[in-house]
């Protein structure tokens, strides 16, 4: 494969990575529709992991856990690195805006490896 065409993929699959978490638009020749679902999908995964992470913040978020996360990842144009940085900035993000009680957060990592294995 040439070095133009290489270029051309990636800037194509950065297309496509900016639709699935930045909320871009979807490239010419993708179904919106399905990418939207897959989307939505990957809020939701990221979602669950967080709230294990941090149950602290999805206490906090109570009964609006998905509508706040979802709120969250849009207000991002990129993730952060890791779900771990995920978990705390959601928690920042909630206390920013006054549902997350004040003090240091309990830390739960050691408890979901543990249950992952």
């Amino acid at each position: 494969m040439s070095e133009d065409a290489r270029a051309r993929l990636a800037r194509a699959q950065g297309r496509v990575v900016a639709s699935l978490v930045a909320g871009a638009p979807p490239p010419e020749g993708f179904d919106a529709g399905r990418l939207g679902v897959q989307a939505a999908a990957l809020v939701a995964k990221r979602r669950g992991v967080v709230a294990r992470l941090r149950p602290d913040a999805a206490r906090a978020a109570g009964p609006a856990l998905a509508a706040e996360f979802a709120a969250y990842a849009a207000a991002r144009t990129v993730p952060p690195p890791g779900y771990r940085a995920d978990a705390d900035d959601f928690a920042a993000w909630l206390g920013a805006r006054g549902l997350m009680p004040a003090g240091k957060p309990r830390r739960w990592t050691r408890l979901f490896r543990r249950d992952r294995g």
